[in-house]
Parts: C-alpha cells; structure tokens; sequence
C-alpha cells in the first residue's frame, strides 16, 4: 500500500518535474513513509477510477486500434496483457521489473512454450508498458530491462519446383488450380486472399489490390500462367457470388482460411508431400525472389511488411549461391 502511494504521488508530479527531481522525491517520500503505518479500507463499491487495470487495459486497445491493428491482433494483445494482470495480481501501476520476470519463467515452465512464444509475449508487454510510460502513467517502463529472448535461428521449408508442379498436375479442379498459382505467384496472404472479389482482378494489368494486417491496402501481382487459370476457372463458374475463391458444391460460398487450408492439406497428403499450407507459398516466393537478386526493399514492400527485418525471416538464401557470390566476389 506504501509502494502505491508513492506512485501515484510520483505519477502526479510527473509534469512538473525533471528526472532528477523526480528521482529526488521519490527517495523522500520512502523515507517519511518508512515508519508510517498505512491502514487499508474497503473501497470494493467505489466507482472505478481512471487507473484501474480494465480502464488501462481498455484505454491501450484503444490506443492499439487508432494505430490500424487488425481485430485479431487487438484480441491478442487484450488477452495476452489480460492473463498477465490476472496472474501477478497486482494494480498495473505498481508492477516491477521482478513481478514481469518471475511472471515470464512461469508461463515458460507451466505451457512448456517455445523461446518463440516467450518473446512474443514480451514484445506485446513491452508495447503496452511503453505505452504506459509515453502517456505518462508510469515513470519508467518495467520490462525496459527485459531483452530478446534469444532463439535458435531455424530455416523453414519452402516448396521445391518438383512438388509445386506436382500440385499443379494433380488438381482436380480448375478452383484448386488457379488457388495454388495465386498464391504462389503474388506471395499474398491466406486472409487476404479470402477476401478477394471477381472485380478485384485487373485481367489487363496481371494485378489486384489486397488489404493486409491492419487493412493497408497494397497492389500484387501474378504471372501469365495464373492469369490464364483464374480466367478458366471464372468461365467455368455460373454462381453469381462476388467471391473469387468460393466452395464446389452449390450453394457457393466465399472460401474460408480453414477451408483453403484443409483442402490445400489434403493435397499434400495425397501427394506426399510433407507440410502443405497456404503460408509456404508466401515464404517460396520470398526464397525464390531473394536468390534471384530481387532488392530485399522490393520484397518488402511486395510482401506487405512494415520491417525489413520480417522480410528477411521469410528470404532464406541458398548456400549454393552463397558459395557461387564467394567465388565472382571475393574468392
């Protein structure tokens, strides 16, 4: 209760202020309260003020959805800082560096999670205690001293030529078809592929415009062989949904992310070919572009990315290659 008066005391001269100065009050005021008794009330029917955990929590999501996040990344972020709060058990303002620590290594040893999921977790932590500390609720952010948590760097598959014409040649419908040339020559997205419509394609042009994470609207681009399958496989169709990609079987609806993947699943399966899914095509095209010499600039901004660092997670380089630049380069 002492450390909470603190705080708001400190919160609260905030704007007036510097860092020294502040750092000055805030020994001062744990020396007066070192001998001072502080006696708890119940304040359970008090009306819930500006600083509770759920008014936080809400004003960050808030904060979050201005920003241009995506609904699903918004539920994440809310449940993921949501499970936190829960777990350490204490008012959002008075959590230490210790309590976000001691609170990471247990999440790690009770879900048995991955490095991987670790750190997802700390950077949306970091997000909202930065946010905290921009809006001046906190003086300083508690996980400031919480870094990277170092994983080992893992090459994911991409598809080899062989199988995507495999693919190709075993479809049994010109749907599946042009489904697997869409993807694999944009390097779009699974959702945003899903929310394509007939009158999105520019036939002319070999073009559509998708809106990916945080509806950002981008321009993609596919090849003549594509162009020729998505042109069969609309002749053919005699619904009037405005879908592109819609189900088989009447009535037609607009295909599902779970759908694509489970057909795209089951093909693989017949095929055996090991690991078949919507988002290793995008990864495909990324290796293929990147060992072809497309600048990684470019990439990115085909791929939709707001860093250049997520691009080169998807852009893995042959070491074939790397050995034929050591040659013409250096060696």
């Amino acid at each position: 209760m002492k450390e909470r008066i603190v705080n708001q005391i400190i919160q609260g001269m905030l704007s007036v202020l510097n860092n020294a100065q502040t750092a000055h009050l805030q020994k001062v005021l744990a020396a007066a309260f070192s001998e001072v008794e502080v006696i708890t009330v119940d304040c359970s029917e008090t009306k819930e003020d500006d600083t509770s955990n759920r008014k936080i929590e809400e004003l960050f999501i808030a904060a979050k959805k201005v920003e241009g996040c995506s609904e699903k990344s918004l539920k994440y972020y809310a449940s993921t800082i949501r499970t936190m709060l829960d777990k350490i058990g204490k008012q959002v303002l008075e959590i230490t560096t210790d309590d976000l620590r001691a609170y990471l290594t247990d999440y790690q040893a009770e879900k048995k999670s991955s490095k991987v999921t670790i750190d997802n977790i700390r950077r949306i932590l970091s997000s909202f205690f930065t946010w905290l500390e921009d809006e001046d609720y906190i003086l300083k952010s508690p996980i400031r001293r919480i870094h990277k948590v170092k994983s080992a760097a893992t090459i994911k598959e991409t598809y080899s030529d062989e199988s995507l014409e495999k693919m190709r040649d075993k479809c049994d419908s010109l749907r599946d078809l042009a489904m697997i040339d869409m993807l694999s020559s944009t390097g779009m997205r699974v959702g945003e592929m899903v929310r394509l419509n007939r009158d999105d394609i520019r036939f002319d042009e070999r073009e559509c415009v998708v809106f990916g994470k945080g509806d950002k609207e981008r321009i993609v681009y596919f090849d003549a062989r594509t162009k020729i399958h998505l042109q069969n496989y609309l002749q053919s169709r005699t619904d009037s949904e405005p879908a592109l990609f819609v189900s088989l079987r009447s009535p037609h609806r607009r295909l599902t992310i779970g759908g694509i993947e489970l057909r795209l699943r089951e093909l693989g399966k017949r095929l055996d070919i090991p690991k078949v899914h919507p988002h290793k095509f995008r990864r495909t095209l990324a290796t293929m572009a990147i060992d072809k010499g497309m600048p990684i600039e470019q990439l990115q901004h085909l791929l939709g990315h707001q860093r250049i660092d997520t691009t080169m997670h998807y852009a893995m380089v042959k070491q074939s290659n790397v050995k034929l630049a050591h040659k013409k380069y250096i060696g």
